[in-house]
């Protein structure tokens, strides 16, 4: 059975949205935590020009390749094993980075890894689009974004929603500069920076 996440069809529509209008002059995307594969499918179908890149740890493999290969789609290929915090990273020709709900589930220096891996891998003009709940001034942006927080915290005390300017700050360290912060949905943002 595949796997299959309720929240990745409640957001899709609306990141859809957002990516359609600034990756139109991309063909490669890299996808950092692909989860089930849900999103890698429904992006790469209603963008045919680009060739989406999946990507997560070994053993969320397996899920992602029941979804891609069920859509059977000519822009998608066989999704990549990628762990941020792994010293040598895949070598591919992308234009972009998208990722969605993983910053605040990663520990923190797995988060520090990811946007040292990002800014390693993207060309002058690159764009990094990371989507989630983010905190602003060290507060909480939304009662939900609250609990959300404590749920995170009591299934692991080393997760969490992230303070936007602690991640904008390791984007300007890897070479990013911050283009947008995007309002969307159910209190979370779309968070999309460029290399320099």
């Amino acid at each position: 059975m595949k796997p299959y996440a309720e929240s990745c069809n409640q957001n899709r529509d609306p990141i859809l949205d957002v990516l359609k209008t600034r990756l139109e002059t991309c063909n490669r995307v890299l996808e950092i935590g692909s989860g089930t594969g849900q999103h890698a499918v429904y992006f790469a179908a209603a963008m045919p020009h680009l060739h989406w890149l999946a990507s997560d740890r070994m053993e969320n493999l397996p899920g992602i390749r029941q979804w891609l290969d069920e859509a059977g789609l000519a822009n998608l290929v066989d999704p990549l094993c990628l762990d941020v915090t792994q010293a040598v990273w895949p070598e591919v020709d992308v234009q972009a980075v998208f990722s969605a709900n993983t910053a605040h589930i990663m520990h923190w220096p797995q988060v520090q890894a990811l946007f040292a891996g990002v800014g390693r891998l993207l060309p002058q003009g690159g764009q990094f689009f990371l989507y989630g709940p983010f905190n602003y001034g060290g507060g909480y942006s939304s009662d939900s974004n609250r609990r959300f927080d404590t749920w995170l915290k009591e299934r692991d005390p080393l997760s969490g929603v992230r303070d936007f300017e602690a991640l904008d700050a390791l984007a300007q360290q890897a070479g990013l500069a911050l283009v947008e912060d995007i309002a969307m949905p159910a209190n979370n943002r779309i968070l999309h920076w460029k290399k320099a």
